[in-house]
């Protein structure tokens, strides 16, 4: 898509942001509609940033693979990355601090898709010049990443920036007053 030759990496924590929009955001399981349109992060950021990104899904697959969802993740032009390890392994963690830490060895932009604050000191080593990104929403986001915001650091919510999703959210957040529409409240 882009006019150069560098790439953008989308790491996706899908637990993370599976989980906030359970637990946090809905009360409850997500139904499919509900879900993320995962295609959308990827055509956000290479817009947003003008080239081409490529996508990471990292899930934690201990047991079976759930090859519906891997085979539409790669239809949409995600890799998927399903992990196993020990009861207490947090591997999707594990696997996304070491890519970053390839990543940081390698000319290469980063967008990490997860609120936790396990990432921040990674996220902190990547902002060495390069563009660097966190998407979430913005309420759960870990505070600790707004301190490396000076630096450079870029924030996008799934909801409101890249439009995620089919159906508004149930999210409480403060809005700015040129955004503001009673509609939405009557």
């Amino acid at each position: 898509m882009g006019d150069t030759a560098r790439t953008t990496y989308v790491l996706v924590d899908g637990e993370n942001i599976d989980a906030t929009l359970g637990t946090s955001i809905l009360g409850r399981r997500p139904k499919s509609e509900e879900r993320p349109r995962w295609e959308r992060l990827l055509q956000f950021v290479e817009r947003q940033w003008g080239q081409d990104a490529s996508g990471l899904f990292f899930l934690a697959a201990n047991g079976e693979l759930p090859m519906s969802f891997v085979q539409a993740l790669l239809a949409i032009g995600f890799r998927p990355i399903p992990l196993s390890g020990g009861a207490n392994q947090k591997v999707v963690d594990i696997a996304i601090q070491r890519t970053m830490e390839e990543l940081a060895r390698r000319e290469a932009d980063v967008v990490l898709v997860s609120n936790d604050s396990d990432f921040v000191d990674h996220v902190d080593t990547l902002l060495d010049g390069r563009r660097v990104g966190v998407m979430g929403f913005t309420e759960f986001r870990s505070s600790a990443f707004l301190q490396l915001a000076p630096r450079g650091l870029e924030f996008f919510d799934l909801e409101y920036d890249v439009n995620c999703f089919n159906e508004r959210l149930p999210r409480v957040r403060i809005i700015p007053i040129d955004e503001f529409d009673p509609a939405q409240f009557l």
